[in-house]
């Protein structure tokens, strides 16, 4: 029975949640503007990031097709 009153707790804080405060949010202009090469590399580190793994598993998809389970 504990583990039921505590699941209906659960849910009853999912139904209605707290609202964030706004501590990060700001109206004033960044400090340091970023330069065009720092926002290439964060892209080309974000695209990577997702990217190689994915390809890696896409180039080597008929060797996990073919490997003894």
């Amino acid at each position: 029975m504990p583990l039921f009153s505590r699941a209906l707790g659960l849910l009853r804080h999912a139904r209605s949640p707290r609202v964030m405060n706004k501590a990060w949010a700001s109206q004033q202009p960044p400090n340091k503007e970023l330069t065009a090469m720092e926002q290439g590399i964060g892209l080309a580190v974000l695209f990577g990031v997702f990217l190689i793994p994915s390809g890696w598993i896409l180039a080597h998809l008929q060797e996990y097709k073919s490997r003894p389970e």
